[in-house]
């Protein structure tokens, strides 16, 4: 393609780039009319690293002045306004949470149905089991204690504190658990699933007593407006350090230490997301749970809370997906320009 037909055929993407550079120079300038959103951001780099790659393959092979200055002006002006953009620490912290920590959950997902399972399966058998045999709950919780688990301790332990110092106790507590979920992974496989497993036990006992009581409504009542939250984000957990355990066993085409490495940074991420959902989950525990709403309406609150966080999960993970992330923590330092220039230099040059 001669130079006079490669001009003609990208001068279009040029123009557009140029009014996208446009349009984030006018956020460094007040009052200057419409400054560039966030997708046109998006855009601006995409069409920073094609230019840079262009730029590259005009040097090399037109060599042509002109068109080497209109390229490098228009990557000049489009760096200084993406630099300045993404340089901002607000635009950092909300880069993690719309973008690294979704990719890190939802590239987790099918360990998440993993950890799901190895907590679920022990809840469920043993619940019915104990539900279903008097006898051998009775061995397990002792009836005087059964007895007082019914009437009274389950439903005074979310009143036992002032809401705030709860909120914050129970908070630490199940970091602490998320923690541990994922920090096990370094016992291949056994850690994981033993602390989820453990975790399943304990909701299954807790459960068959309050039943077999007759108080199951209390029980559901009480635990789903923050349990569907605080579990959800403990599975997560439970699904990082499976993915750690899973390193170890099967690095694939990795080395054993890279493949520790990659898991470890996602691994931050997930559980530095999970915090702010600890949070949520601990302020609904202090103040939704026991207080003395109806029992649909705290029900309906943790429903909501849950569709929420999943709904976010969902749509920001697979965006997050499609431009190439997978929720590692060095990815939120990944310099778009920096990597179209090294590409244009190792020759990954986009004709067309």
């Amino acid at each position: 393609m001669d130079i006079d037909r490669y001009i003609q055929v990208h001068d279009p993407e040029w123009r557009r780039f140029g009014e996208l550079g446009a349009l984030a120079s006018r956020r460094r300038a007040p009052g200057m009319g419409r400054t560039i959103s966030e997708d046109e951001l998006e855009e601006l780099i995409a069409a920073y690293q094609r230019t840079s790659a262009q730029l590259s393959h005009v040097r090399t092979t037109y060599e042509d002045p002109d068109l080497i200055l209109r390229l490098s002006r228009l990557l000049g002006d489009a760096r200084v306004s993406i630099y300045q953009r993404r340089g901002n620490p607000a635009r950092a912290v909300a880069r993690f949470f719309t973008e690294a920590f979704p990719a890190a959950v939802w590239v987790s997902r099918r360990y998440i149905a993993v950890a799901f399972l190895c907590l679920m399966v022990p809840a469920v058998a043993m619940g019915f089991w104990l539900a279903n045999d008097p006898a051998v709950l009775d061995a397990s919780v002792p009836p005087e204690l059964q007895q007082s688990i019914a009437e009274s301790e389950f439903r005074d332990y979310y009143s036992s504190e002032a809401a705030q110092n709860f909120a914050g106790t129970v908070t630490v507590n199940n970091i602490f658990v998320s923690f541990m979920a994922f920090a096990l992974g370094l016992i291949p496989v056994i850690g994981p699933v033993f602390i989820l497993g453990v975790n399943g036990l304990n909701i299954g006992v807790m459960a068959a007593v309050m039943h077999q009581a007759g108080e199951g409504p209390q029980f559901w009542g009480l635990i789903t407006p923050h349990g569907l939250l605080e579990i959800s984000a403990i599975l997560i957990a439970g699904a990082a350090g499976l993915r750690i355990s899973w390193a170890i066993v099967a690095p694939g085409d990795r080395t054993r230490g890279q493949a520790l490495a990659e898991e470890g940074l996602r691994s931050v991420v997930i559980v530095l997301g999970l915090t702010a959902c600890f949070v949520v989950a601990g302020f609904i525990e202090g103040f939704v749970t026991p207080s003395g709403m109806p029992t649909f309406l705290r029900v309906a609150i943790g429903v909501a809370v849950l569709t929420t966080f999943v709904s976010y999960v969902v749509l920001f993970g697979q965006r997050a997906e499609r431009m190439g992330l997978s929720g590692l923590l060095n990815e939120l330092g990944r310099d778009p320009m920096a990597e179209a220039e090294t590409n244009a230099r190792s020759g990954t040059v986009i004709h067309g």
